[in-house]
């Protein structure tokens, strides 16, 4: 392999990388955004469900800040297994009833990101993103 074919599939994987973690977090930016526009409304059906309110604050906080920080690489590890654990989470707690075919479906979509979570948590670890140490390489 040249040196300018190991560059390209270097850059072609990085850019991959990018694409996809950014991929993977939009799904909980863009709920954590909802939950805060739709904060009272939200908290009111947590609240009927059995959930307690203040569960409501933590949930926006790591959607948003995991989800943020699996896009741009910083802490992929960290970031991707609490979401995978969250996806878990709500999996099992909000999603049981399967003889609602659409409960059934959010149900296997929890586990299956989750999955992907922790796939991303295990073979990404330095996140392959801006803020990954670059190795100087001296003459």
């Amino acid at each position: 392999m040249s040196a300018t074919t190991g560059k390209h599939r270097v850059l072609t994987a990085s850019v991959v990388s990018l694409v996809s973690r950014v991929l993977l977090a939009l799904i909980f930016i863009h709920e954590g955004i909802f939950l805060v526009l739709n904060f009272e409304t939200v908290s009111a059906s947590m609240v009927k469900l059995g959930v307690p309110g203040i569960f409501l604050v933590p949930t926006i906080a790591l959607q948003l800040v995991a989800g943020a920080a699996m896009a741009v690489g910083w802490q992929v590890r960290l970031a991707a297994t609490a979401l995978g654990l969250f996806c878990l989470m709500t999996a099992f707690s909000f999603h049981t009833n399967f003889d609602n075919r659409n409960e059934l479906l959010h149900f296997e979509k929890d586990l299956a990101i989750a999955g992907g979570m922790f796939v991303l948590a295990l073979s990404n670890a330095n996140g392959g993103g801006w803020f990954r140490r670059r190795r100087i390489v001296r003459p």
